[in-house]
């Protein structure tokens, strides 16, 4: 008897104030108004561009992010509206 199962990879979705630091993560999408999206866009997020969260400062400060090599900080609302996909072996629950 043959087993025909395919495997199907999901990615998992967390906001960018989820991840660990020091992951690296494609950005699924920005659930923001359109200022907010438009900022983010300029800046170089925007849906299918890889980022590596840097650091987060504690007590609910700015994250950093390394966007194209730059490093960018932003605060935590608005990393918060950032939906990455996060490879397995960087992201553990």
């Amino acid at each position: 008897m043959v087993n025909d199962k395919k495997e199907y990879h999901v990615p998992l979705l967390k906001c960018l104030t989820e991840c660990e630091k020091g992951s690296e993560l494609t950005v699924v999408n920005v659930d923001s108004g359109y200022g907010a999206k438009r900022r983010l866009a300029h800046l170089g997020v925007f849906p299918g561009s890889k980022i590596i969260k840097k650091q987060s400062a504690p007590w609910h400060g700015p994250i950093e992010i390394i966007i194209k090599g730059t490093s960018l900080v932003i605060g935590r609302g608005l990393a918060a509206k950032i939906i990455v996909s996060c490879e397995e072996e960087s992201c553990s629950d």
